[in-house]
């Protein structure tokens, strides 16, 4: 199947021009004159990628607001930004704001093509390895062998042929997700869908329409959550921070199994399985007037409470293998030589609990590159204790923030650029392209930071 382009732009002889161009070489090509043109193109049906002139026919909205349009609606689809009369301050901005890449008028052939190709690619490797991602996260496992890990594997098991609406506590990074869709997986509904909506990330003004969906003035719609989840499962992540007043619509739901859309006249009905996940306890929410207790009931039909890591350490060994031998097939590294009996991971708190140690094996993935099992120990407890190293992250932090905005930002790009270069050995093509930089701008930056060849 053919790449489709869309091509904004209100000077008539360049959308000609351009569409021409793209067309010789095999893209579909739709073209819009204006930006109320180019928003009904784009909520029709997203372009793998946009070609969008900074200047249009309105003086309040331009370029600038059909890009933020496209990245909230994908991040992932390119677009390239053009203009006769950009300032240096515009081109800042477009690429703050997600552009591939912003090209001056006149421009010739070769070059539009050449963006255009490189954007495509570059987008096209993201999606790969966010496919990839996605599947290896979807098939983690539960791991652990202590007594509360082994019943709440075995509360799992039970609810594998049941209906019954789940209530998962625990702390933030303890892997309430990776239950809800284990119990998803062991269900009736697996072939159905699994969605994800998580209350603590939505603004208070956007919960209804992210929920229940929005039926607009020119007769789009917006499908929310319980809509997407129909016949599904819906994990509810963080449900206590949905706003007291929305808690009503949530339970009217659960007791008629139906709903309106925002601005719709129609009822639709749903039949999904409710999970839902806090790192609050709601009973204390109740008591005090900040959760409905009404809704706690109905959500809390049959709770699993999972633990903390610091409470389980005994699982940490296991943990740290099944983590060294996933991220190794995700990042294409080794696997490091962890030693399990090193005492930093025993003695310290974990308060990101199972998500910090994955973050901790992932880091030291990249960064050992085959590494004795007394330099990874060195490594680990400079992480886990960084006080007691001279190149930790709070050193950096104290670093970056003593110093001014334009050091402190050559510190993070310095650390951050080296463990990319890393994650791909060295590769400067795969590095480029993973964090949207062009090959010759990432050679000058490396040289402006003084990052030598890293292998």
């Amino acid at each position: 199947m053919h790449k489709e382009i869309l091509v904004i732009d209100d000077n008539p002889d360049i959308r000609s021009l351009v569409g021409s161009i793209l067309k010789e070489q095999n893209f579909e090509v739709r073209t819009a004159a204006n930006y109320d043109q180019a928003v009904f193109e784009i909520k029709k049906k997203l372009p793998d990628l946009a070609i969008i002139d900074i200047k249009l026919d309105k003086t309040d909205k331009d370029g600038i607001d059909l890009l933020k349009l496209i990245t909230q609606k994908d991040k992932l689809i390119p677009v390239i930004m053009i203009s006769g009369h950009a300032t240096v301050q515009i081109a800042v901005e477009a690429t703050r704001l997600g552009a591939y890449e912003f090209i001056e008028k006149p421009f010739s052939k070769e070059k539009i093509l050449n963006y255009v190709n490189r954007a495509l690619e570059s987008s096209q490797l993201k999606k790969e390895k966010d496919i990839i991602e996605n599947k290896l996260f979807h098939s983690f496992e539960l791991i652990g062998k202590s007594p509360s890990m082994m019943k709440v594997k075995k509360i799992i098991d039970k609810l594998s042929s049941s209906e019954s609406r789940v209530l998962i506590y625990g702390p933030t990074g303890s892997g309430k997700e990776l239950v809800a869709r284990k119990i998803h997986k062991n269900s009736l509904r697996s072939r159905e869908p699994f969605i994800i909506i998580n209350a603590a990330l939505l603004k208070e003004s956007t919960y209804e329409k992210e929920l229940f969906g929005e039926e607009l003035e020119d007769g789009n719609i917006s499908i929310g959550a319980l809509e997407k989840a129909n016949k599904g499962t819906l994990l509810i992540d963080e449900v206590s921070e949905i706003p007291f007043e929305t808690q009503a619509n949530v339970l009217r739901v659960l007791i008629d199994q139906k709903f309106k859309r925002l601005n719709g006249s129609k009822s639709i009905s749903v039949n999904i399985r409710l999970i839902s996940s806090t790192s609050k306890n709601l009973s204390e929410l109740v008591k005090i007037r900040k959760f409905r207790e009404d809704l706690f009931h109905r959500l809390n039909v049959m709770p699993i409470e999972l633990p903390s890591l610091n409470s389980r350490t005994e699982d940490i060994p296991l943990l740290i293998d099944y983590f060294k031998q996933k991220l190794s097939e995700i990042n294409g590294v080794q696997q490091p030589k962890i030693d399990i009996n090193n005492n930093s991971l025993y003695t310290y708190e974990w308060p990101g609990n199972v998500r910090e140690l994955r973050n901790l094996v992932e880091r030291i993935s990249i960064l050992s590159d085959n590494e004795s099992k007394t330099h990874i120990s060195k490594l680990i407890e400079d992480i886990l204790n960084p006080t007691s190293s001279s190149f930790s992250n709070k050193d950096l932090l104290e670093k970056s923030f003593s110093s001014p905005l334009k050091e402190a930002r050559k510190h993070f790009e310095k650390e951050y650029l080296v463990t990319q270069l890393k994650k791909n050995h060295g590769n400067i093509s795969k590095t480029a392209d993973f964090i949207g930089m062009e090959r010759s701008a990432l050679h000058r930056k490396l040289k402006e930071l003084g990052i030598k060849g890293i292998n």
